[in-house]
């Protein structure tokens, strides 16, 4: 795999982190506003499960971020290390010919 393709790959795998953890985020919210709506409602099946669930939620939330960074921090090394920028502006010349 040439490095271009390589690094897009890479950038295409931090988007995709990215939005399991905005997904997961969401995915808290609504559990909050479960537990939130459960005060009310006094449901014990609901009230003894979702603190759990919300729990593994975070950790997994967690684990997601800590993966993202570590890749958003090597795709970044990677670009700089391999000049892609000057890839692309000489893959874009190439295109012209």
């Amino acid at each position: 795999m040439d490095k271009l393709k390589k690094f897009d790959l890479m950038e295409k795998i931090t988007r995709e982190l990215e939005d399991v953890r905005n997904s997961q985020q969401a995915v808290l919210e609504k559990i909050g506003k479960i537990e939130v709506d459960n005060i009310e409602l006094g449901d014990k099946t609901i009230e003894s499960k979702m603190p759990d669930i919300y729990q593994r939620t975070a950790d997994n939330a967690e684990a997601i971020k800590t993966i993202l960074d570590s890749f958003q921090e090597k795709t970044e090394e990677f670009g700089e290390k391999n000049n892609v920028d000057k890839l692309r502006e000489q893959q874009a010349i190439n295109n012209l010919k």
